[in-house]
C-alpha cells in the first residue's frame, strides 16, 4: 500500500521556514536543504556523545568544536547531499520531507564540503582524521555508481552500521586524543548493533521507490516482517551490551540507580516504538512506517541521553 505524493506544491516554498530562508539564500536554498539540516542535531548529539565520554562535562570548544562541526556538516551533510544526487528522489526522504529535485552540481557540492572538512580537520588527532577518511570512503561508495553499495543488500547494512552507529561516537571521542578502554568499547559495539536494527527501519516506508528505481535494499530483500524481526533482535542485543558494560563499570548505591534507571527508560522507548510496529505493521501504509521510524529515532535520542547518563554524569 502506497501513499499518494504531494504534488503542484512547490518544495522551496512549501513552509514558512523555507520561505524565509530562501529570501536569504536564494538559488542555494535547494543545496542547503539536501543536506538535511533537520538531522543534523542527530548527528551533533551522537558524536558529541563519544567527546563527553571522553572529557566529562567539558563543553568541546577549539579544535575539538571544530571537528564536530566538521562531522555534522561537513561529512554528514555531504553525505547526504551526495546520496540525493544520484537518488534523485521526489516523495519525502528521511529527514526531508518534500525535497526540492536535485539540483545541477549536487553531487560535486557533496564532495566539495567533504573535502572542505578534510582542510578544516587537518591538525586534529590521528584517529579521528582516519575515521573522516574512512566515512568519505564509505559514503562513496554507498551512493556512487557503478558501486552504489545502497543498492545491495546487506552491504547498505553495513555501511551505516559502521559509518552512523560505531565511527560517528568514537570520532567524538578521538577528537580528545585519549586511548579507548575496553569498557567503553563495548559501548560503542553497542551502537553498531544498535544501528543496525535501527537502518531496516529507515526503508520500510520507502521500498516501493526502492523497488521501482532497482535498489535491492535490505529491507526491500528481508521484507517487512523479518526487518522488524531484525530490528526487535537487534535492540535486545545492544542493551544486553550495554548491560554488560555497566556491571563492568562500577555503579554503586543512588548512582547506580539512577544511571540503570535511565537505561531502562531508553529500553522501555524501544519496546513502545516497536511493540505496535512488530505486531500490526506487516499492514501499514508508508506514511504510518515513516512515522513509526520517527518514534524509533526518538528512542535511539533517548538511548544517547541514557548512555550520556550511565557514563558522563
Amino acid at each position: 500500500m502506497t501513499d499518494t505524493p504531494r504534488r503542484g506544491i512547490d518544495p522551496l516554498t512549501a513552509t514558512p521556514a523555507r520561505r524565509a530562508v530562501g529570501r536569504l539564500l536564494g538559488p542555494l536554498l535547494p543545496y542547503v536543504l539536501h543536506l538535511r539540516p533537520a538531522e543534523w542535531p542527530i548527528m551533533a548529539a551522537h558524536t558529541a556523545l563519544g567527546w563527553f565520554l571522553a572529557a566529562g562535562l567539558v563543553w568541546p570548544t577549539g579544535g575539538a568544536g571544530i571537528g564536530l562541526l566538521a562531522w555534522v556538516v561537513c561529512l554528514n551533510g555531504g553525505t547526504l547531499a551526495l546520496n540525493s544526487a544520484f537518488d534523485r528522489d521526489e516523495d519525502d526522504i528521511a529527514y526531508l520531507r518534500q525535497p526540492p529535485p536535485a539540483p545541477r552540481g549536487l553531487a560535486f557540492f557533496g564532495m566539495l564540503l567533504m573535502a572542505a572538512g578534510v582542510a578544516l580537520t587537518w591538525s586534529a588527532p590521528a584517529p579521528y582524521r582516519v575515521a573522516y577518511l574512512v566515512c568519505v570512503l564509505l559514503s562513496v561508495l554507498y551512493s556512487v555508481p557503478p558501486v552504489r553499495l545502497k543498492s545491495v543488500a546487506g552491504a547498505d547494512w553495513v555501511v551505516n552500521l559502521l559509518g552512523f552507529g560505531a565511527i560517528s561516537p568514537f570520532a567524538g571521542w578521538a577528537l580528545s586524543g585519549r586511548p579507548l578502554p575496553q569498557g567503553l568499547l563495548i559501548v560503542f559495539a553497542a551502537f553498531a548493533v544498535l544501528f543496525g536494527a535501527f537502518y531496516p527501519l529507515t526503508q520500510l516506508y520507502q521500498v516501493d521507490v526502492d523497488r521501482a528505481r532497482g535498489d535491492q535494499t535490505l529491507a526491500l530483500r528481508l521484507g517487512v516482517g523479518r526487518s522488524l524481526a531484525i530490528a526487535v533482535l537487534g535492540v535486545g542485543i545492544a542493551f544486553g551490551m550495554l548491560a554488560g558494560a555497566a556491571l563492568t563499570a562500577d555503579w554503586v548505591g543512588r548512582e547506580a540507580m539512577l544511571r540503570g534507571g535511565a537505561l531502562v527508560l531508553a529500553g522501555g522507548a524501544w519496546v513502545v516504538a516497536l511493540g505496535p510496529w512488530y505486531l500490526h505493521g506487516r499492514g501499514w501504509s508508508s506514511a504510518m512506517h515513516q512515522k513509526a521510524m520517527y518514534h524509533a529515532l526518538a528512542a535511539w535520542a533517548l538511548t544517547d541521553v541514557a548512555v550520556f547518563v550511565g557514563w558522563v554524569l
